[in-house]
């Protein structure tokens, strides 16, 4: 992916943010502490993070679903706080990681959702703003009618991506939006991914633990680790930071692997050109 300016306006402004949930004794479990994270416009932030570490927590937040206990949330300089939520799907877009399409529903009737939501737009133009989402996702018009059952696990990723777009929402945030598909399938979603942000220029906020997806696509790199951010930037910055979840995750086999594959291919994520494959390890 291309890089951005640090001085790029921020789409996503998180400050100070305290996350906790009660325990059964009485007690509060603390999630995030002071937690502080910026997502500049037009680039790809990538979280990564053990489990528990509050990477999907985060989402919720950005999305309104939930409050933290301290701290704020900024959406396109207003707090989310403060916005309508009937205009959400306008604002952010979410792909969650297996796909939570309407299984009751066809293709073209869960990528309409949002739209069919506002109520007042001509069903003939819902249809049609629906189906130019489906073709921007590589699918073809003949699979519209079909069931979510019907369909192979790349192609439900590709739909709930079509109606995470519906709305043209300025943020895409991405739950594990490789999980579960085989490696050529992934590639082929990454591929996706990487021309409809250069194309629709987007911000997205990407949640993977996947390496491969993680080096293919992100601008920067925030790590989720202690109940806050101890590290963000390119993956070399990233890589740099001496945290002992950070040398776990990037130094085992593994992330070695994806690292030696990029450098061999002469690339790194803030240097892919559009259309340019990502070697995935094994």
């Amino acid at each position: 992916m291309s890089t951005h300016a640090a001085d790029a306006p921020l789409a996503v402004d998180i400050r100070g943010v305290w996350t906790t949930f009660p325990l059964a004794n009485g007690g509060e479990q603390v999630v995030h502490q002071d937690l502080d994270l910026g997502v500049r416009q037009g680039e790809v932030l990538s979280l990564v993070g053990g489990s528990g570490t509050g990477k999907t927590t985060l989402m919720r937040h950005i999305l309104g679903l939930e409050t933290p206990a301290r701290g704020t949330v900024t959406l396109m300089g207003q707090p989310v706080a403060a916005q309508d939520p009937r205009h959400a799907a306008t604002r952010v877009g979410m792909l969650f990681q297996q796909g939570a399409l309407f299984s009751a529903f066809s293709v073209l009737d869960n990528i309409a959702f949002g739209l069919n939501e506002w109520g007042h737009l001509p069903r003939a133009l819902v249809r049609e703003m629906a189906m130019v989402k489906l073709q921007m996702v590589g699918l073809e018009a003949k699979h519209a009618d079909k069931r979510p059952s019907d369909l192979s696990g790349g192609m439900v990723k590709r739909v709930a991506l079509a109606r995470a777009l519906a709305m043209d929402p300025p943020l895409l945030l991405l739950d594990e939006p490789t999980a579960g598909l085989d490696p050529q399938g992934a590639d082929d979603f990454c591929d996706l991914l990487r021309s409809l942000h250069q194309e629709l220029g987007l911000t997205v906020m990407m949640v993977t633990h996947d390496l491969d997806t993680l080096l293919a696509l992100s601008s920067r790199i925030a790590v989720l680790a202690d109940r806050r951010v101890v590290a963000v930037g390119t993956a070399r910055e990233v890589m740099a930071v001496r945290h002992p979840f950070i040398q776990a995750y990037f130094g085992g086999g593994r992330g070695q692997r994806a690292l030696q594959a990029l450098d061999t291919a002469t690339t790194w994520p803030d240097a892919v050109p559009p259309g340019t494959p990502t070697p995935r390890t094994p």
